[in-house]
């Protein structure tokens, strides 16, 4: 029983007063975007790159500077999905464009801090780096692979928000206040992926009886 309470825990890592404070600090940026009329894959594209560059930084030890590109890159991560909104121009390719390269962004990321860890001579949190990658990852395949099948998934306690803001304050802070959040985030994104899984296991529970259809069996059974 104590595990099943573990996959229900609702816990706000990242409280929601503080996500709602920066977005209403960052409006008028997105306001002054949407008048220009960019595409929300610029910002995203953008966004990229800047994680490119930290990563870069990461592996060659400019950990502080790092972490504050960090930062920018996830607001710009914010800032391509409320410009596409609200100038009404969310597309298919458009989300699809936004999740892969959100997901390059975080193995590249966690890559170069792994880099600079093993350089380091710092095996235990270079462990702890790739389980934070692997548990980063399951949290995004997990809720893909719900989606597609038809379930909602949006729960869970580290996801993408969370880990950006924790690599980034840790790397700004001090480099163990970095390792903290790395193996906060080797943890918790794991513990979040589990928790998916249980959450579609609940959903489904009295809708056994229905059958796939052939799509649905080629999303579950498929690469």
């Amino acid at each position: 029983m104590a595990a099943f309470k573990l996959f229900k825990m609702k816990i706000n890592i990242l409280p929601d007063s503080v996500k709602d404070w920066y977005l209403k600090l960052i409006q008028p940026v997105i306001d002054f975007f949407i008048k220009l009329e960019l595409n929300p894959n610029f910002f995203t594209t953008i966004g990229f790159i800047l994680t490119v560059g930290a990563a870069v930084l990461f592996a060659t030890g400019y950990l502080r500077i790092a972490g504050a590109i960090i930062l920018l890159a996830g607001t710009f991560d914010i800032v391509d999905g409320k410009v596409a909104r609200l100038s009404n121009r969310v597309t298919k390719f458009g989300a699809l464009y936004d999740s892969t390269l959100d997901r390059y962004s975080e193995v590249i990321m966690f890559f170069g801090l792994a880099f600079y860890f093993v350089r380091a001579d710092m095996f235990i949190t270079s462990v702890a780096v790739s389980f934070a990658l692997g548990g980063a990852v399951m949290v995004s395949y997990v809720r893909a692979r719900a989606e597609a099948l038809g379930f909602e998934c949006k729960v869970g306690i580290m996801q993408r928000p969370e880990r950006v803001v924790y690599i980034g304050f840790g790397a700004v802070i001090h480099m163990y206040v970095l390792i903290f959040a790395i193996i906060l985030i080797a943890i918790f994104a794991n513990i979040t992926a589990i928790q998916r899984i249980y959450h579609i296991w609940t959903q489904e529970n009295g809708k056994k009886k229905i059958k796939l259809t052939s799509k649905e069996m080629d999303v579950l059974l498929g690469d």
